[in-house]
């Protein structure tokens, strides 16, 4: 479905060099960030006490993270956990401050606003859990990695699979780039939209990179940068629709969602937004510069018998 059609290719890989210069120079600022600032990580990393209390009536989630971060939190986690009378609360490691004196503190501040919260459970979730984790998010994100650039090497052609991941691995360090700089809370949640960005901007790169597979194999008088100008041309109506509905959808998370979902629908904007600039702009300018030509692509072709300068011979009988 196209909403409409551009019908002059527009030419971007003629400003290759400018947008990759840019997207550089963002990438380099992202590491330094995380070099030097470092991600807040929150409570599933770093380990810290979690408490579930429940309440004789539905809870307000608003009011119960405001009551405790009257005590100095800042960036305490609150949610509904299995009813909506039970809340589960993490909070982050206080330096002097046993996990058993947080709790008194913060279920003091509760029963300040509700006279009837009740404490379930509280447990110390020790750094050793947080190890584990990022032991375990790095691990996914390197199988992620292999998976991608194994398919698209199979599907295509090696080249296409190491300008796909380096796009990819582009958009992921520039999200944790931005958590670094601003010092938002990485989360677990935020570490799975990191995950399914390497997926949805994949996808998207799948797409331009088959469109100049088609084009190759139609346009046999055009340069490479030709075709692939006009492969992503080609797309970009249902680049528009597809990336509009998605970020439609992510938006509402954001401002609908609350405190649990807003980190989580931020990483996934970011990387929405980069994933449509690193596939049009990286991946297909990298896989140029790599050498990618019509016979990497079109295999088994048979020359036909005649004029060797006919400008129609090889092709496909």
């Amino acid at each position: 479905m196209e909403f409409f059609r551009i019908r002059k290719d527009i030419p971007f890989m003629r400003h290759a060099l400018v947008f990759n210069a840019i997207s550089f120079i963002t990438f380099a600022l992202a590491v330094f960030f995380l070099f030097t600032r470092g991600l807040h990580l929150s409570v599933e990393f770093t380990g810290g006490t979690v408490m579930e209390v429940a309440y004789s009536q539905p809870a307000d989630l608003a009011q119960v993270r405001e009551a405790v971060s009257r005590l100095g939190y800042s960036d305490v986690q609150v949610q509904n956990f299995g009813t909506a009378r039970d809340v589960l609360i993490r909070l982050p490691v206080q330096k002097g401050v046993s996990s058993a004196q947080q709790s008194e503190q913060v279920l003091g501040a509760l029963k300040a606003v509700d006279p009837n919260v009740q404490l379930r459970r509280t447990e110390f979730v020790g750094p050793q859990v947080g190890e584990e984790l990022v032991r375990g998010g790095l691990m996914a994100l390197a199988v992620v990695v292999a998976g991608i650039v194994i398919y698209l090497a199979f599907r295509f052609e090696w080249k296409f699979g190491v300008a796909a991941i380096i796009a990819n691995l582009h958009d992921v360090v520039i999200i944790l780039g931005f958590f670094a700089f601003f010092q938002w809370e990485f989360s677990l949640s935020v570490l799975a939209a990191v995950l399914a960005v390497l997926g949805y901007s994949v996808n998207e790169s799948v797409v331009i990179f088959d469109r100049i597979r088609e084009a190759f194999r139609k346009y046999r008088k055009m340069s490479t940068p030709e075709v692939i100008d006009h492969a992503i041309t080609s797309t970009m109506s249902r680049t528009i629709i597809t990336h509009g509905c998605t970020e439609a959808m992510v938006l509402s998370m954001f401002f609908f969602g609350g405190p649990s979902l807003h980190y989580f629908s931020l990483a996934l904007t970011i990387g929405i937004l980069f994933g449509i600039y690193s596939s049009v702009f990286v991946a297909a300018a990298i896989a140029m510069w790599l050498g990618v030509k019509r016979e990497d692509l079109v295999k088994g072709e048979k020359k036909k018998e005649g004029d060797p300068n006919d400008p129609n011979a090889g092709a496909v009988v």
